[in-house]
């Protein structure tokens, strides 16, 4: 048997080699570039916003009613008339990049561990290149992968956007499964 503390190599190189890769998918690649938009008249929405005081954190919904509401016909109207959207208000000022990068990295090595200890349930000591990569590959692309979808299904990202952090996710998993797999104990 494994023990996690003999995969403290490959968790930290994956998570370290993921991390690098996002970046150079993030800054260097363009594919990623035409995932946002600019609000039209920017500068109007931004002072209707700042004039009803929204604050950082909430996820905004509108037109907004309860369940209960849904099928009144002022409600209806509403949303018939449209806009109909989520909004994330996030604090004032520069991005905080250093805060989400350190996150990010945490994320990587959160994942990394995970699957470290699932693969310890599974995998022995000297288990075949081949068998290794194998799962690190699934568990990684499921933990990369799979929570895009609920961006599209209940947040209305366009499917394209989850279809490109799919691929980003499928890269991530490539990258781990390696790591792991090289770095695997004989």
């Amino acid at each position: 048997m494994v023990s996690i503390t003999a995969l403290w190599l490959p968790i930290l190189f994956a998570a370290v080699v993921v991390f690098i890769a996002s970046s150079i998918i993030h800054m260097v690649l363009p594919y990623h570039r035409s995932d946002y938009r600019k609000l039209p008249d920017e500068e109007k929405v931004s002072d209707a916003l700042r004039a009803v005081s929204v604050t950082p954190g909430p996820v905004y919904h509108f037109p907004h009613c309860t369940h209960k509401d849904m099928k009144s016909p002022e409600v209806i109207e509403k949303f018939k008339r449209g806009p109909v959207g989520l909004i994330t208000i996030l604090p004032s000022g520069q991005p905080a990049m250093g805060k989400y990068l350190g996150l990010w990295f945490g994320l990587c090595l959160l994942i990394s561990v995970v699957i470290g200890c699932f693969a310890i349930t599974v995998l022995r000591p000297g288990e075949e290149h081949h068998h290794v990569f194998h799962f690190f590959a699934v568990a990684a692309f499921l933990a990369y992968g799979f929570g895009n979808f609920q961006e599209s299904i209940w947040k209305g990202q366009t499917w394209v956007v989850t279809l490109k952090h799919l691929f980003d996710a499928l890269i991530y998993a490539l990258l781990t499964a390696e790591t792991f797999s090289l770095l695997w104990p004989r």
